[in-house]
């Protein structure tokens, strides 16, 4: 009972990387641990940090990068046989308290003292899945197995939503110590007045965004489409835009302002396991407009429009319903932010803290 009543700081490493929304994670979990007292190492794989990333990580946290990549970055298991070693260096070196691993290949064969927590915001195995119906195979099929092996040595496995936790299972079979903690983002003001564009934010590259949709719908609609966000991945993936205007890699404070601005906010996901950009518009007080899958609508349901993630035309018809409608459009921001406020740091932390909790005394009875 004494431990749940007081708080005692903790060293915690937290992997990341700077490509994908796992940096944003992290940082706005690191931040918010350590003003609830304790230290952070910032652990980052693949590559490095722009100057501008890395100064926001350091004005909390101590930021270290390491060699290996991230799982999702190679298609040779063979590139992650160092991590272990790099890992468990700087455990050792900041003797930490807690590993935090944003991705569970990241702690097979990982030897610590310390509990393991491997979150799985998103993997190849559960992405083939959703977006293709695809088991992996090939160059891909070893991905399986060493995420597999991660889940057996984590001392706590979460997923960042309900559905997410389920496509889990699905794909690879019961899980021990799986629970579910959400997501969570920093609240912003609303803009006093809204302007007539759809705004969308997402690495467009990734063909679980569904730019193809996007565009194709843009073309339908009155109201133009601003889209943040690469359209070139680091595997020679490539997409382009004709319909909607490409506005490329902005900072994450411009996505920020744009979506304050923006008239309605649209996510064409066909694979979300939480869906951070939808949270961040609707803390805005942005209307959603949102692909009908199972993550969104478990987070967003009676908060958001909906439409069919295959189908351009009811996207289009969705958006030009409410283009015309700025009560609707009023009564759907109110809605969202409403909901926005249950995903709160606050939150996040509290229900972390129990999971790092658990996962010691489970530590310390072995």
């Amino acid at each position: 009972m004494l431990q749940s009543l007081t708080h005692r700081a903790r060293r915690i490493l937290i992997t990341t990387d700077a490509v994908g929304g796992v940096w944003r994670y992290s940082l706005d979990l690191a931040r918010a641990l350590a003003a609830h007292g304790d230290s952070i190492v910032l652990a980052g794989l693949g590559p490095q940090p722009s100057a501008e990333q890395a100064q926001e990580a350091q004005s909390f946290a101590t930021l270290a990068w390491l060699e290996s990549p991230p799982d999702w970055m190679t298609r040779d298991e063979s590139d992650l046989g160092r991590l272990p070693g790099e890992l468990q260096a700087l455990a050792e070196a900041y003797a930490i308290d807690v590993a935090h691993l944003n991705a569970p290949a990241q702690a097979a064969g990982l030897d610590l003292p310390s509990p393991v927590i491997a979150v799985s915001h998103s993997c190849v195995v559960t992405w083939l899945q959703a977006v293709r119906a695809q088991r992996p195979s090939g160059e891909w099929a070893w991905q399986l197995d060493r995420n597999r092996a991660g889940f057996d040595r984590a001392d706590a496995v979460i997923a960042p939503s309900r559905s997410h936790a389920d496509m889990l299972e699905t794909c690879y079979g019961a899980i021990a110590g799986l629970s579910v903690v959400y997501n969570c983002a920093l609240p912003r003001p609303g803009a006093a007045s809204r302007e007539p564009f759809v705004f969308a934010a997402a690495r467009w590259w990734d063909e679980g965004k569904n730019a193809g949709l996007l565009d194709a719908a843009a073309a339908l609609c009155q109201w133009p489409f601003q889209a943040a966000g690469p359209l070139a991945g680091p595997d020679g993936q490539r997409v382009h835009f004709d319909n909607c205007v490409s506005l490329g890699s902005i900072s994450h404070a411009s996505v920020r302002r744009l979506m304050t601005r923006a008239g309605i906010f649209v996510s064409t996901s066909i694979y979300e396991p939480f869906g951070l950009a939808a949270l961040e518009a609707a803390l805005s007080g942005t209307p959603l407009v949102l692909a009908d899958i199972a993550t969104y609508r478990e987070i967003w349901d009676g908060a958001a429009a909906f439409f069919d993630a295959r189908d351009p035309y009811a996207l289009a018809a969705c958006i030009e319903s409410l283009s015309h409608d700025e009560s609707l459009r009023h009564r759907l921001g109110q809605r969202a932010a409403l909901q926005a406020r249950k995903f709160s740091p606050a939150a996040q932390v509290a229900a972390m803290c129990e999971v790092y909790d658990r996962a010691a005394m489970a530590v310390a009875e072995r």
